[in-house]
């Protein structure tokens, strides 16, 4: 027995050697890693077939058609693909190999393999066009209903929608959402994102979100963060090589603020009240006053909205419903959908409105269509043509408001470009600055869904408060630009009003204010990303470790998992090596902390949060060496630089602003 498995083993040798020879060396030698995916060595593989000639794709594509091969083939292939895909530059030299071998391959296994690879990269109709000289291969698919050309992306996916919802089989579902992957933005996102919990087309739907997501970096926030933690796990097999690695390091370096959110869960009516007034009456409340009304109103309009098979509805009866929160600049989606004789509307910051009606109500000037400001009287009320879809459809709305400006598209056309709405409740106001959004209810049913938002950034620069500047308070950023600060500019960049480590130019190094400090007292705000490392430097020269050669004061995720063999020096807020913090005073990971950093003589203090965490002596605490045994010549300067120490890890700082002592 034991000669026969000898004899067997030698001859699979044989065998495997014998198909090798059909293919170079080069090529054996690129794809080796496959199916094993040690990261490292799969990125060296997958850059160097971006640069192989026709005469290895076409050794390559022999390897697809040999059985004895093909695994690792498949496998480097499937991660080529994923990794073009997100690439611009990529992704047509990527079609043009994989169009060649679609010629080249001969097995009906590799044709049907290099075909559904392609499909990835290239629209159907030009999929359809390589397959036509394919006569052997069974290609036939179910009818795609949103292979229509008069289809704008947001009918494409109201469609996609509609017929998702329709019981269809799994092979429709996946086809729909290859579709979908097509489709760039945050809606396609949130549609493909429901179908992470279904399990025959989970698969499908982690790779369509994960792609989404790395190819547009507008689709962000704490929705997607959401669904991409739960696409991650669902990402396997020759997908992870790429996709799964590209998403770990999105959610890292993702921000928290000025992301999507949802403002409808599709459960409840959680992060919802009724309303209660206008806003100039809600402001003249005191706040006892405001929630015995708030809570008056809740009660008494129990029941006129309610939820119901995933929308958000409005039964006929009662009056507007209202965020809990207020907004100010924000860029919103929502699907509506009324019935005959229907009318509405979205209020913005509280004020009336974006007007939603059946058009064949002439007599009231519906047929001009709906999207209009209807309530404005000296600007623009009418939508720029009708756009709506037929009663009983669903219909798309994405209104971005900032400032006094208001632009909507309906159904993916526009209908209000850029029309400042008038403050109809005292019109010789502008409109409020921060309000609620309401939806209108008029009498008619109406029902909501896919309701979701994410904030916008000011543009307008950060001042420092009357106060501080009466206390000798100097702002050292004012959230638009770095002139205040020297050093590596390249590796922090401003973004959103926050000075924010750029991993992708340098991953942080040292910025520095161009003035040196000796006593004084400092404030910023800080947000930190799961495990991210940072640090504070002070009295510090332009060159050295700052650490040693002046003073940091340690910025730090150190509660996070990976830091749990700390020293007690290195915790956030400490004098690194010298003195250290207490802990526990870090508001959760992505929150904005605020922090003091105080410094007279030797003395200096460290207020995190509100809580000192380090009230110390420099000069004592190193009187008989320093805790961390090292040579800190820095601890002897009276003067230096301030400035951000960075390891490449993503954090944000805002709201800089120092005191001279």
């Amino acid at each position: 027995m034991k000669k026969l498995c000898s004899f067997i083993g030698i001859l699979t040798f044989l065998v495997l050697q014998l198909s090798a020879q059909k293919v170079n060396n080069k090529v054996i030698e690129t794809i080796q890693p496959f199916p094993y995916q040690q990261h490292q060595e799969v990125d060296a593989a997958l850059n160097a077939m971006m640069t192989w000639e026709k005469s290895d794709w076409k050794s390559f594509y022999k390897m697809l058609d040999d059985d004895s091969l093909k695994l690792k083939a498949t496998y480097a292939l499937n991660a080529f693909v994923n990794k073009a895909s997100l690439s611009a530059d990529q992704k047509p030299i990527a079609k043009q190999n994989l169009a060649i071998g679609l010629k080249q391959v001969k097995t009906e296994y590799a044709k049907k393999f290099v075909q559904a690879q392609l499909n990835l990269l290239t629209d159907q109709s030009e999929v359809n066009l390589y397959l036509a000289s394919l006569p052997k291969i069974d290609t036939r698919q179910p009818a795609d209903p949103l292979a229509k050309t008069n289809l704008n992306a947001s009918q494409q996916l109201l469609l996609a929608q509609d017929l998702l919802e329709a019981k269809v089989n799994p092979l429709t579902i996946k086809q729909f959402l290859n579709r979908v992957s097509r489709i760039p933005g945050i809606a396609s996102f949130m549609l493909a994102s429901k179908y992470l919990n279904d399990p025959i087309v989970s698969n499908d739907a982690a790779i369509v979100t994960a792609r989404l997501a790395l190819t547009d970096e507008t689709v962000q926030g704490p929705a997607v963060r959401e669904a991409l933690e739960k696409a991650l796990p669902l990402i396997k097999g020759e997908d992870s090589a790429v996709l799964a690695k590209a998403v770990i390091k999105l959610l890292k370096k993702m921000p928290y603020d000025y992301g999507y959110i949802y403002l409808f869960n599709g459960n409840d009516l959680n992060g919802w009240k009724a309303l209660v007034g206008n806003p100039i009456l809600r402001s003249k409340m005191g706040d006892s006053a405001l929630k015995v009304e708030q809570a008056k109103a809740n009660q008494k309009t129990k029941g006129d909205w309610i939820v119901k098979d995933g929308l958000l509805i409005f039964t006929g009866h009662g009056d507007n419903l209202a965020t809990d929160k207020q907004f100010a600049d924000f860029e919103m989606f929502v699907d509506w959908k009324i019935t005959a004789q229907g009318d509405a509307g979205i209020y913005l910051r509280g004020s009336p409105q974006v007007q939603i009606w059946d058009t064949s109500r002439r007599e009231v000037g519906a047929q001009v269509g709906s999207g209009g400001l209807y309530n404005n009287q000296k600007n623009q009320s009418k939508p720029l043509v009708v756009a709506d879809n037929k009663i009983g459809s669903w219909n798309n709305f994405h209104i971005i408001m900032k400032g006094e400006k208001v632009t909507v598209y309906l159904n993916g056309i526009l209908v209000t470009d850029n029309i400042a709405l008038e403050n109809y409740w005292d019109r010789k106001i502008p409109i409020f600055p921060k309000e609620q959004i309401e939806l209108q209810a008029h009498g008619t049913y109406v029902a909501y869904r896919n309701i979701y938002l994410r904030e916008l950034p000011s543009t307008d620069p950060v001042a420092i408060s009357e106060e501080e500047k009466k206390q000798g308070f100097v702002s050292l950023f004012d959230g638009t630009n770095l002139d205040q600060w020297t050093g590596n500019t390249t590796g922090y960049i401003v973004k959103n009003g926050a000075v924010e480590v750029n991993p992708d130019a340098g991953g942080g190094g040292n910025l520095y204010t161009k003035e040196e400090y000796s006593d004084f007292v400092y404030r910023f705000e800080f947000q930190l990303t799961p495990g991210a490392n940072n640090g504070i430097g002070i009295r510090a020269p332009l060159e050295g470790d700052a650490a040693y050669v002046g003073m940091e004061i340690q910025v730090l995720d150190s509660e996070h998992p990976k830091y749990k063999d700390l020293q007690v020096y290195q915790y956030h807020g400490s004098v690194y090596g010298v003195i250290p913090a207490k802990r526990g005073y870090l508001l959760p990971t992505g929150e904005w902390n605020q922090e003091e950093i105080a410094i007279k003589g030797n003395k200096i203090t460290v207020t995190l949060n509100g809580t000192i965490i380090v009230d110390g002596d420099i000069k004592e605490a190193s009187m008989n060496g320093t805790i961390d045994h090292k040579e800190h010549p820095g601890l002897l300067r009276t003067s230096g630089h301030i400035g951000f120490l960075g390891h490449g890890d993503v954090v944000r700082f805002r709201n800089m602003r120092v005191q001279k002592k």
